[in-house]
């Protein structure tokens, strides 16, 4: 057991006896499939990120993959994304037959704006850009480039929820985003789920035909879908949380304050930019430190469970080495897998928890 640990589980669903009430009156309905739970949740969703539309899916992977379907996005297609994401993005794109073509991010940890127009080709049909740890591209820059092109953006805005770039939401500057509800994210659920928002009419009517089989209606298939559909026992634990989604973003955005506030003073430790035209909301937090991994196994070996995001950069992975990109083509992700380490920022954690890991890794630097 840690003194300080990384996931906050059993802490946010430490009394489950409302949501399991909840659940016992959906039982007593039969209201499993596209019920009214998921109705609501959709509702409340898009009110939270300012979208007229969220549809509900099956999980945050779906709810990329299921826009470029709507898109049209197929074999012999592109899809431009970052190169240190995590493996959903990329998973999303070639779901859809597309190749995913990959960009170099920067010390933000999101995609580097500057390289972006070089990736487009002929075959581009989409830009995936992705809010990674909960900080935002430079979205203002990045739809101009798309617009110029006439490509569509798809946000993965999986670990930004309630981020923000210049004022305006995550999940807002594109033809749709998607978010996932894993367990582990900011705004989360029992199991895997996802949500897609968009303010286009004709792409939610099509989203939600795509989600459930092509189904007008009972008997009626318009056109060629899949199985995607939010649950609507996950619907009921969504409901449950998301009113506190906006206090959850406030104390992770305070916590991670009082860990940049700590860490200042310590050369061996780099604090990544905070864009002051960024809301970051702090699904990971993240720092960049010499001696990277043994200061990795010396805060497991004294009680604080720090993690790895991500150690082998995405391009170097044996499934993926099929794209052609050859070890050193993305030098800052290749700097990051080495580099970076994450700590504990969740709105369950005391102060007297993030004093521990601040103390560990001054002992670490400093042997006090």
């Amino acid at each position: 057991m840690y003194d300080v640990r990384y996931s906050y589980l059993l802490e946010q669903f430490a009394d489950p006896a409302p949501i399991l009430a909840e659940i016992g009156r959906l039982v007593a309905t039969g209201d499993f499939t596209l019920g009214k739970p998921v109705a609501e949740f959709e509702r409340r969703f898009a009110e939270l990120i300012g979208t007229r539309h969220a549809i509900g899916v099956g999980s945050g992977t779906d709810a990329l993959k299921l826009p470029l379907k709507a898109l049209g996005i197929t074999h012999g297609d592109e899809v431009i994304t970052a190169a240190n994401t995590f493996i959903a993005t990329v998973g999303a794109i070639a779901e859809t037959g597309a190749t995913p073509v990959l960009v170099d991010c920067d010390d933000s940890f999101c995609m580097n704006v500057d390289q972006l127009e070089a990736a487009i080709t002929k075959k581009t049909k989409a830009i995936m850009p992705v809010q990674l740890t909960g900080d935002v591209v430079d979205m203002v820059r990045l739809m101009a480039i798309a617009e110029r092109h006439g490509i569509p953006v798809v946000e993965d805005a999986c670990q930004g929820i309630l981020s923000e770039f210049a004022g305006k939401r995550s999940g807002t500057y594109g033809i749709a985003a998607g978010f996932s509800l894993h367990p582990l994210k900011n705004l989360n659920v029992w199991g895997d789920a996802g949500v897609i928002v968009t303010n286009d009419d004709a792409m939610n009517e099509r989203l939600r035909l795509i989600r459930n089989h092509g189904m007008k209606n009972r008997d009626e298939i318009a056109i060629l879908g899949c199985n995607s559909r939010l649950d609507s026992v996950q619907a009921v634990v969504g409901n449950w949380l998301v009113g506190h989604t906006a206090e959850i973003t406030r104390r992770r955005i305070e916590n991670a304050a009082y860990y940049d506030a700590g860490l200042a003073d310590l050369r061996a430790l780099r604090i990544p930019p905070r864009r002051t035209s960024v809301r970051h909301v702090y699904h990971l937090y993240m720092v960049f430190a010499e001696r990277r991994d043994e200061l990795h196994q010396y805060c497991l070996d004294n009680g604080v469970e720090a993690k790895i995001h991500y150690p082998i950069p995405l391009y170097q992975q044996e499934g993926l080495k099929h794209l052609g990109y050859a070890p050193g083509r993305f030098p800052v992700t290749d700097r990051h897998a080495r580099e970076v380490i994450s700590f504990p920022v969740d709105q369950h954690l005391t102060r007297r928890q993030q004093d521990r890991v601040l103390d560990t890794v001054r002992k670490f630097y400093h042997g006090r």
